[in-house]
Order: structure tokens, then C-alpha cells, then sequence
């Protein structure tokens, strides 16, 4: 926190982040989390772009999408929906084409992720020039809230079998709110073959293993506020499957 307060922002750096938001039925979440968004990033000062990447959701989500761009401007909203549900990782793959900041930040539309920490995560990468800096739920004053026995138990397994089989280097695996330079991002995504949960554990497993330097900073995750959590039986064997196959090839 202090971070923030005494670091002033680099105004002409020329720097500016991209934040990808993959949607699916977030209808309800998208003007508070794009609301929130646009706060932080004007109080702090840093060039941004919001692109919303709608996988055909049948709620109305992208005709929201469509009204906060008419808001909030077509500079600062870019819309770049797809026809089908597709997964996570081939969003962020669509989202980073059209992405035209030199630093990329991914996170969840559905409020898990606050962007009051994103000034956080600049001001760590600019600390060491870090490639990439992500978010940790198991850090410092990192937690979560809001999950009952059972997903804390699952996030926990998960996590700790993949610092056992993997050896990653970092706390949080299975977390998706991170700041990326965009070059790095781009060299990742290339070489993931993951979709769904487990791409956001291989981007760290191929970042150590290209020798990027990974910075943390602790945050707080809360349960989705509105809609259905889309974590499920298939996505838990997929995640193991994904684990096993990410052991035997790194």
C-alpha cells in the first residue's frame, strides 16, 4: 500500500495498459467492474484501454458492453466479442492482437479481482522491471472471500500440488489477475497449450522456464458478486489432466 502512496506515477513514460476482460454472462458485473476501472486508472494517472472480449453470452452482456463504450468512448472500450465460448486462453489470445498498450493486464469481470490493486502491480514492475507481476491469494495480506470449505480446499490442493510437481517459483499458480509487458504476454501465449483453468497455471511454469522474472503482490479475492461460478467438476479433472500433462513435458 505504501508503494502507492509515496511512488508518484510516471505520467510521460509513455506507458499504457491494456486490460483484457473475457466475458461470459456478466451482464450485472461489467459497468461496476468497468466503473471501478476507469476510477483507479484516473486517479492514478496511467494511459489505459478496457477491451471486453464476449464469447456470445445470451445474457446481453456485449449490448452492455456496447452502452458503457458509448459512455465512456470507443478509445477507452474496445469491443472485441466472438461468436461462441471459446476458453480462457484463446480470449486472452483474440484480446492481446488488439491490445495497443505495451503492458497488458488480465483479470476476471466478474469483481473477484478489485482494481484498486493495479496501481500496485505497476508500481512493483516498475520496482525491478519485472516481465510479468502477479497477483497471490497465499502472501502477505493476500486471502480470499467469500468461498465455502470445499473451494478453498480445491484452490488449496491445487495449488500446492502444482508447487510440488512443478517447483514454479511463485505462490499463486491458479490466480488470473497479472500485468504483463505485452511482448511477454505475447511470446507466452504462444507456447501455452492450455485451455480453460490450467492456462493460467502454464504461462507461469513457460515464464520460468524462458527465465522471466515474476514479481508478486498480494491480493484480496472475493466470490463473484452476481451470476454462477463457472468452476465445476469437468474444469477440476481438466485442471488435474493439464497438471500431469504440464509434469511429464516441463
Amino acid at each position: 500500500m505504501a508503494s502507492r502512496l509515496t511512488s508518484p506515477p510516471d505520467r510521460d513514460s509513455g506507458d499504457k495498459y491494456s486490460v483484457l476482460l473475457p466475458t461470459y454472462n456478466e451482464r450485472e458485473n461489467l459497468p461496476l467492474i468497468v466503473w471501478l476501472l476507469v476510477k483507479y486508472f484516473g486517479e492514478s494517472g496511467y494511459e489505459y484501454e478496457i477491451v471486453v472480449i464476449d464469447d456470445g453470452s445470451p445474457d446481453g452482456t456485449l449490448e452492455v458492453a456496447q452502452q458503457l463504450q458509448n459512455i465512456y468512448g470507443q478509445d477507452k472500450i474496445l469491443l472485441r466479442p466472438r461468436a461462441k465460448k471459446l476458453g480462457l486462453g484463446t480470449a486472452y489470445i483474440h484480446g492481446v492482437k488488439h491490445a495497443t498498450g505495451n503492458f497488458v493486464i488480465i483479470m476476471d469481470a466478474d469483481l473477484s479481482h478489485h482494481p484498486k490493486f493495479i496501481p500496485e502491480f505497476i508500481a512493483k514492475q516498475k520496482e525491478s522491471d519485472y516481465d510479468l507481476v502477479s497477483g497471490t491469494r497465499y502472501q502477505g495480506n493476500g486471502g480470499v472471500y467469500g468461498w465455502d470449505l470445499r473451494r478453498k480446499l480445491i484452490s488449496r490442493g491445487a495449488n500446492f500440488l502444482t508447487q510440488v510437481l512443478l517447483r514454479p517459483g511463485a505462490s499463486d499458480l491458479t490466480g488470473s489477475f497479472r500485468l504483463y509487458k505485452k511482448k511477454v504476454l505475447e511470446s507466452l501465449v504462444e507456447r501455452c497449450v492450455s485451455k480453460g483453468y490450467v492456462f493460467q497455471m502454464e504461462m507461469i511454469v513457460r515464464a520460468r522456464q524462458l527465465n522471466y522474472t515474476v514479481g508478486e503482490v498480494p491480493i484480496s479475492f472475493v466470490d463473484r458478486v452476481y451470476g454462477e461460478s463457472k468452476l465445476g467438476g469437468n474444469e477440476i479433472v481438466s485442471f488435474a489432466k493439464g497438471l500431469l500433462t504440464l509434469f511429464a513435458t516441463t
